[in-house]
């Protein structure tokens, strides 16, 4: 099985008042295809910084991230912004949707950043609202959506460039107990019916059992416990 998620010897330093603060040292995760893994840690222990290189939002001081096996180290910024629209799916807290759209019009943005063919992305759009089970929702604006549906829009948006990678943050942050886990075992169930790697930081301990591994973020490196 193929890891479409690969990190290697991910480092990340800074100068904080003329010392040197490592935030990650030396951290490796490999994330198989199907697979969703669960990361954990206490405010400051890096799980931002970790989430940022991982979604190619910050490259890290040493160290290498692998998509489908190739490297995204040493992109220009257009290269790099292609990578994030096209290999990468992100989830967020809060599900960000763009106030005065309409749940179809929010994933047909994300298509036409990416070029996509219009009656594609029709189809896709379809296959997705089917998938969450929003089709009756999608001509609804964000404010007029629950929660749950939010995050659920949030999901399809995600998928919608069909990416290697999906990265949530904490996910289930905004939402009871009853919704987080259905999101999460949405997401789950998603991974593995469309041979994605997944990875979700968290402090939601009741969703952990739907995680296929989870780790502790310490001292800079990802742990079991």
């Amino acid at each position: 099985m193929r890891n479409r998620l690969v990190l290697q010897g991910i480092t990340q330093t800074f100068e904080d008042g003329g010392v040197k603060r490592t935030i990650l040292d030396k951290l490796d995760l490999k994330v198989a295809e199907g697979e969703l893994v669960a990361v954990m840690g206490p405010s400051g222990s890096g799980k931002s910084t970790f989430l940022s290189i991982a979604g190619a939002l910050l490259e890290p001081t040493e160290g290498e991230v692998l998509l489908d096996g190739a490297s995204i180290m040493g992109k220009n910024k257009q290269d790099i912004s292609d990578v994030r629209l096209q290999q990468l799916g992100f989830i967020f807290q809060s599900a960000n949707l763009i106030p005065y759209l309409k749940v179809e019009e929010q994933l047909m943005v994300v298509a036409k950043l990416a070029g996509t063919d219009k009656n594609k992305a029709e189809k896709r759009i379809d296959e997705l609202l089917d998938t969450v089970g929003l089709s009756h929702r999608r001509k609804a604006y964000a404010e007029k959506l629950s929660g749950g549906e939010r995050q659920r829009v949030a999901i399809a948006r995600a998928l919608m460039n069909d990416p290697a990678v999906l990265l949530a943050d904490e996910p289930t942050a905004s939402l009871d107990a009853e919704r987080g886990l259905d999101i999460v075992s949405m997401i789950a169930r998603l991974v593995k019916e469309q041979g994605k790697s997944a990875v979700m930081v968290t402090h939601d301990e009741r969703i952990l059992p739907l995680c296929d591994r989870v780790l502790f973020l310490e001292n800079g490196k990802l742990v079991h416990h």
